[in-house]
């Protein structure tokens, strides 16, 4: 059995979820939710505090490997950097957890969950609850796709 954390990065609200594959090959959601930062502090302080608090859910969950959602071409370059730092924050407090990163462009990720390459976000958000046998899609929309992420890489890692 693999716990698996699945990332969603972003300044503002930054997706994770963890999701343990079991023995008969089904898979579990063993937590999954959202670090949100304030918009009212400088950009440094809320980088720091995603580091913060990601750090305690690793800590707290001590997951064996973590999947990250890789940056994909966005048209607005304010966006862009502001995830792009997210990112590095993330990567870097998984680094000195010692855990291994493997990540996953969203087409990877639609195509590993949805087995469609194009599938739309609510059409992804369903097979995630289906797959992990929830009563209803996970909530906020930035949980949903940190569980797809972590779904994606126990697939990947499967085949």
């Amino acid at each position: 059995m693999s716990l698996v954390l699945g990332i969603d990065p972003g300044t503002a609200t930054t997706g994770y979820g963890l999701v343990r594959d079991l023995p008969d090959g089904s898979l579990q959601a063993v937590a999954y939710g959202i670090i949100q930062t304030p918009p009212s502090e400088p950009a440094h302080r809320r980088l720091a505090l995603l580091y913060h608090q990601l750090n305690e859910l690793l800590l707290l969950h001590r997951p064996d490997s973590c999947a990250v959602e890789k940056l994909f071409f966005q048209r607005n370059i304010s966006t862009a950097i502001s995830v792009g730092q997210a990112r590095g924050v993330v990567l870097l407090a998984i680094a000195e957890a010692g855990l291994e990163v493997f990540e996953y462009t969203p087409n990877e990720v639609k195509q590993a969950v949805a087995a469609y390459g194009s599938a739309g976000k609510r059409q992804v958000q369903e097979m995630v609850r289906t797959l992990l046998l929830l009563p209803e899609i996970p909530r906020p929309d930035d949980a949903a796709d940190a569980l797809a992420v972590a779904i994606t890489h126990l697939n990947t890692r499967r085949y």
